[in-house]
């Protein structure tokens, strides 16, 4: 069965972007995939910075998620925009998070990770421009973005209350999104 990774960028409560990594995991469950979502708020992370590094070592809960992304055969992530850019709390796990760690033995753990990306607003682009950016992220850290995203405009009215998408083309496409992972995840491992 393949294993991804699932989790937002967001740690707000009712977050959209985490409404839709709710969505993306029971796709990847119809898909006959394991789903595994987590909330990086549940990762007491500080801010990057080289002199906590040096002085302590990766922290714990970096190398907790180093160990979720290196047993997963693909990840996928979910965005909002934030002035056309990726969260702060997404950025700063990615970063600690491809940084090598004494306390591991997994390397890197990036590099040829399959990837879907994913992103949300409560505005009518959905989140589109934050796309390109995350895409930038995820190939400079090595990961392999699948062809296509998913973008999920106006949000806030765009999920049924059992946590689906309420546009059935909007469903379809996270859907297709998810099975080219699913494919890329199971012909990397």
């Amino acid at each position: 069965m393949t294993s991804i990774l699932i989790y937002a960028g967001s740690a707000r409560r009712g977050a959209f972007s985490r409404q839709l990594t709710a969505a993306a995991t029971t796709i990847v469950g119809e898909a006959s995939g394991k789903a595994t979502l987590v909330n990086l708020a549940d990762f007491d992370v500080p801010l990057y910075n080289a002199d906590i590094e040096d002085g302590s070592g990766i922290p714990h809960p970096v190398v907790e998620f180093r160990r979720l992304v290196a047993t997963h055969q693909g990840m996928i992530i979910a965005t909002p925009e934030y002035n056309g850019f990726v969260t702060p709390l997404l950025l700063n796990m990615l970063c600690w998070a491809s940084r090598p760690s004494l306390a591991d033995d997994f390397g890197a753990v990036f590099p040829n990770k399959p990837v879907a990306l994913l992103a949300s607003s409560p505005g009518r682009l959905g989140g589109v421009r934050v796309i390109p950016r995350l895409r930038d992220v995820v190939a400079d850290l090595g990961m392999v973005a699948v062809p296509g995203f998913t973008t999920v405009p106006q949000a806030g009215e765009a999920f049924t209350p059992r946590g689906r998408l309420a546009d059935a083309s909007l469903e379809s496409g996270l859907t297709t999104l998810i099975d080219r992972l699913l494919l890329a995840s199971r012909q990397q491992a």
